[in-house]
């Protein structure tokens, strides 16, 4: 009779194998709709790519860009599913072949418009920044974007000078709370849009608040500043476009930085600029977009922004903090219309 023969060894490959394949997790858009879109999935830990890092994340912020693009109010959106998460702080887990300029252990920032949402991202090592240690993770992911938006506008775009008159339309959001922190810095005189409960906040930045429900913002200003304003901020939506360059002065400039909702709202966008630019009254509509500056002066404005937030100069306001994996609860609560601030996810030993 033949006999049986177990393979041992084999078996035990197959366990090691078994063994040795980590994982991590990730919040990932399942379909475009409400929170409830998001759900948690596990990914296969793979080596960096060459040129690659691997980062463990520590800190992302929940940001209107993630809901859009869930929602789908985008011209230009990512393929179901898809991982939101505009911008990420973390440490090098490990590096692929070739980089030279980061380490496991160095703490790093990126932006990167996709991919926050999760215990891990690979991102290449050429759009990495390097994050001093001493800064709190929370407070410094939010310098990434929102605090970047508002300096590039405010130093890159109007070059802004002290006395100069603004309106921040959207003044009490990531964004709008950075304008307003960085405006005072830079002595601006600061009307800004936002709902009763959150005027206290832009009182404390020095800022002349307007109720949008109410009052007519057109109105109040040109009452309070009838030679008019020298740039207007918008964030929201090319709906205000008449009504902002109502309140400028000649020569002055309406700066306007959200997302268009479709591609044929970005193309209506297009046609608005073209049409506002051409009447001759001497205001001009400026559009801006994150991307379009490069990244060598990302890192140059960040630099900037890292110094003013080790000196103690500026102070991002965290509304709230959530564990990475409960991005759902965090995006609930952004929609709810009623934060003042930043809501940022982080990682659990930073909670």
């Amino acid at each position: 009779m033949a006999r049986l023969r177990y393979d041992w060894t084999a078996s035990l490959t197959s366990v090691t194998t078994m063994e040795t394949v980590m994982t991590y997790k990730s919040v990932v858009a399942t379909k475009r709709g409400g929170p409830d879109a998001l759900q948690i999935i596990e990914n296969e830990l793979r080596p960096p790519a060459a040129g690659e890092v691997r980062v463990k994340i520590q800190a992302v912020p929940v940001c209107q860009d993630d809901v859009a693009v869930r929602v789908g109010k985008r011209p230009f959106l990512p393929k179901l599913p898809f991982t939101p998460g505009y911008s990420i702080l973390g440490l090098v887990d490990a590096v692929g072949e070739g980089v030279t300029g980061f380490a496991v252990g160095d703490r790093v920032a990126a932006l990167t418009s996709f991919g926050g949402y999760a215990e891990m991202i690979y991102w290449p090592a050429d759009k990495l920044v390097h994050i001093p240690a001493s800064l709190d993770a929370a407070e410094t992911v939010t310098l990434i974007l929102n605090y970047l938006v508002a300096y590039q506008i405010l130093h890159r775009v109007a070059q802004v000078k002290t006395g100069d008159k603004v309106l921040i339309i959207g003044a009490s959001g990531g964004v709008g709370t950075a304008f307003l922190q960085l405006g005072q810095l830079a002595g601006l005189r600061m009307f800004g849009l936002a709902s009763p409960g959150k005027h206290q906040t832009l009182m404390e930045y020095g800022a002349v608040p307007i109720d949008y429900h109410t009052q007519d913002f057109v109105e109040v200003i040109r009452q309070t500043e009838p030679d008019g304003l020298d740039f207007v901020f918008n964030g929201m939506g090319e709906e205000v476009f008449g009504r902002g360059l109502a309140v400028l002065r000649r020569g002055g400039r309406l700066i306007h930085y959200g997302g268009p909702e479709s591609f044929g709202r970005f193309l209506l966008l297009v046609l608005k600029l073209i049409f506002y630019n051409l009447l001759p009254n001497g205001k001009k509509i400026v559009g801006y977009g994150t991307h379009r500056l490069g990244v060598e002066l990302f890192q140059e404005d960040w630099t900037a922004l890292f110094k003013l937030l080790e000196a103690g100069e500026i102070k991002p306001l965290i509304a709230a903090k959530f564990p990475i994996l409960e991005a759902r609860k965090a995006n609930e609560l952004l929609e709810s219309g009623g934060v003042v601030g930043n809501i940022v996810l982080l990682s659990p030993e930073l909670l």
